[in-house]
């Protein structure tokens, strides 16, 4: 019976079985059931006034214990100073952390009395929750004209994809080191059976690293990777882009000799680099093709299509695995697709790549670069030297 019984017809069961039984049936209907001396008693004071409760109603009006906020009107306030310390550099919990544990002790001293579960249900009802940092705040010097070139970018990108040109998105992805290393992320797996990697991921345990340079198709939705092996450099850049060129892009394009580039402005594909320059019209003489070349403003690479379209993606895919060889690293990438048609072809590119390779100003003078009108330092096109 007990257990199909809410509190209040608990009490007046237990109250009707307790004055049914006569003398010492308190303690014996106690002893043989988890309802308490003091609770007989009230169900039996209750009913013998003839002060039931009527109804759906469990308890009377102001039953129960009060809320800690009305028995001591400050604490809300205290808490509230003691977790969002303000204007005080020496706040106590300022330069630590503030556990439930800390919390409570720095209420004790303030002369509150107060649990540690109660603690926490005060930090929820403030309206309070667990938040890591959050990257918000960018640079202090903001192009002025970043909202522009995003809607010049925008309004280019429809006007070629309007016409049936190519626009790629372009940027090296995260370098990775190859060996058996934790890599970000969770995966299923049976209990006690998670892959064991190192605990150290120093360089002298790897065996080399991957450089993984992503080409997006935007027209398409399909994406382009050329793994080196190297150094990330503008030539590896532009081999990235000529690699995808002659596998995919001329037998998708045949009859378009133009091809629309998005970029960040640093990097291997930086807006002053002029390798980067020089190598796109080394490109562009091979291909024929003229390049339409559009960096994002400073600061904004997370913007970039191919960062949300396509690296995203290969994250999730090999999340919780460990990249113990580029084979590795090239299988994963290679299958990762998405319910929306993501597709991903993949090399591997070992050739060596050499730093701080300049460009003198006569070679830079031989590039047929063609400046835009608007932001000739963030758009230009580079067409091949006849």
């Amino acid at each position: 019976m007990l257990a199909i019984l809410n509190e209040k017809q608990r009490r007046y069961y237990a109250a009707y079985e307790v004055k049914a039984l006569g003398h010492g049936g308190v303690s014996l209907f106690a002893s043989k059931t988890d309802i308490s001396r003091d609770t007989i008693h009230v169900g039996i004071r209750e009913i013998e006034s003839g002060n039931m409760l009527e109804g759906d109603r469990v308890r009377r009006v102001g039953g129960g214990r009060k809320p800690i906020t009305e028995i001591d009107p400050t604490i809300e306030d205290d808490l509230d100073i003691l977790a969002e310390p303000k204007g005080n550099p020496d706040s106590p919990l300022k330069w630590t952390t503030k556990s439930f544990d800390n919390l409570r002790e720095m209420l004790l001293r303030m002369g509150h009395r107060i649990g540690k579960t109660t603690v926490r249900n005060l930090l929820k009802a403030c309206d309070y929750s667990l938040q890591s940092d959050r990257k918000n705040i960018e640079e202090k010097k903001k192009d002025p004209d970043r909202d522009r070139q995003f809607r010049h970018i925008n309004d280019e990108t429809k006007s070629f994809l309007k016409q049936g040109i190519p626009v790629i998105s372009i940027d090296c992805k995260k370098k990775e080191k190859l060996g058996n290393f934790r890599n970000n992320g969770r995966e299923w797996h049976k209990k006690g059976a998670a892959p064991q990697v190192n605990v150290y991921d120093f360089y002298s345990l790897t065996e080399g690293q991957a450089i993984p340079y992503g080409v997006y198709e935007v027209n398409t939705n399909k994406g382009f990777v050329n793994v080196g092996t190297s150094h990330d450099t503008a030539e590896f850049a532009v081999a990235s882009i000529s690699h995808w060129w002659e596998r995919i892009g001329k037998k998708r394009y045949p009859k378009v000799r133009e091809l629309a580039i998005r970029c960040d402005s640093g990097g291997s594909n930086a807006k002053r680099n002029r390798l980067f320059k020089y190598s796109l019209q080394q490109f562009a003489n091979k291909s024929g093709l003229q390049l339409h070349v559009s960096h994002l403003p400073v600061g904004t690479s997370k913007w970039n299509a191919i960062e949300h379209k396509l690296f995203s993606f290969i994250s999730i895919n090999w999340r919780g695995k460990p990249l113990t060889s580029l084979e590795t690293v090239i299988r994963l990438i290679s299958k990762t697709k998405t319910k929306k048609g993501l597709t991903v072809e993949v090399i591997e590119d070992r050739k060596w790549y050499p730093t701080k390779k300049k460009i003198t100003d006569d070679v830079f003078k031989t590039i047929n670069l063609i400046k835009d009108t608007f932001r000739d330092d963030l758009n230009y096109t580079i067409a091949p030297n006849v």
